[in-house]
């Protein structure tokens, strides 16, 4: 199967090494950002284009979601499979007489960040029988976690993955610009975050909840609020009200 990755960004480069490592050929990777394609191009020894768009069997759309229908339009073959790989985009928003897909792998990519691809859970639809045994197939060889799944399915799985990531992420931010604020290295919140994270591999996430909002520790919220302002302020209020209404007190 001919393969084409249209895209430059971090889930294109990571899909590009991740088919490279599982020696599973390219054709092109493709896109508008030719220094960026050029790095992929080099690393990886794959042919780069910004202009022609190789004849392929498959093609991974890896851009943004706002992106997605129009780079799909570039494709003008008709027999041939496209996929992208939005978690919360329907395979409809494909424009073109070919036949789709989506390819969604669950994990936040960075260019720099090297990760471990036979770990990352890979949802898969397709329009028929033979494509999606294709992309199972593919999906397979890189990763240990492969499923179908609807779009209405994956737009619930992306949701939880903004809750588990995104949002997680921004209070980490958060949380750095209050010790940066008091010259407080962040590395001293490592070891805290770690097991914050490693706890919920034993106990459900609900069960682990610790701090003064579930203690209903009036004064150390009162505290707490009392050194904040601004989004700070808003965020640790509207935490800290969200887990005293999940129990109730």
């Amino acid at each position: 199967m001919q393969i084409v990755i249209i895209g430059s960004g971090n889930v294109a480069s990571h899909l590009a090494k991740a088919f490279s490592l599982n020696n599973i050929p390219l054709l092109q990777i493709f896109g508008r950002n030719g220094e960026e394609l050029k790095k992929i191009s080099e690393e990886l020894d794959i042919p780069y284009s910004t202009e022609h768009l190789e004849d392929a069997d498959l093609y991974m759309i890896c851009v943004s979601d706002s992106s997605v229908e129009n780079v799909s339009q570039l494709i003008t073959k008709k027999d041939c499979l496209v996929a992208h790989t939005s978690g919360s985009l329907p395979k409809e928003i494909l424009k073109g007489e070919y036949r789709k897909s989506s390819f969604y792998p669950l994990q936040t990519f960075s260019k720099t960040k090297e990760l471990d691809y036979k770990k990352i859970p890979f949802f898969i639809e397709t329009e028929n029988e033979q494509d999606k045994q294709s992309l199972f197939e593919i999906a397979s060889k890189i990763s240990e976690n492969v499923m179908e799944s609807s779009h209405e399915k994956r737009k619930y799985i992306h949701l939880t993955a903004v809750f588990a990531c995104n949002f997680v992420n921004h209070l980490f931010a958060r949380a750095k610009e209050v010790s940066d604020s008091q010259d407080i290295p962040f590395d001293y919140f490592l070891p805290l975050i770690n097991e914050t994270v490693q706890k919920i591999y034993e106990i459900e996430p609900k069960a682990a909840q610790t701090g003064p909002a579930v203690r209903n520790d009036v004064r150390v919220l009162e505290l707490h609020e009392q050194l904040l302002k601004d989004e700070s302020l808003d965020i640790y209020k509207t935490m800290n009200h969200s887990i005293q209404k999940m129990y109730e007190l």
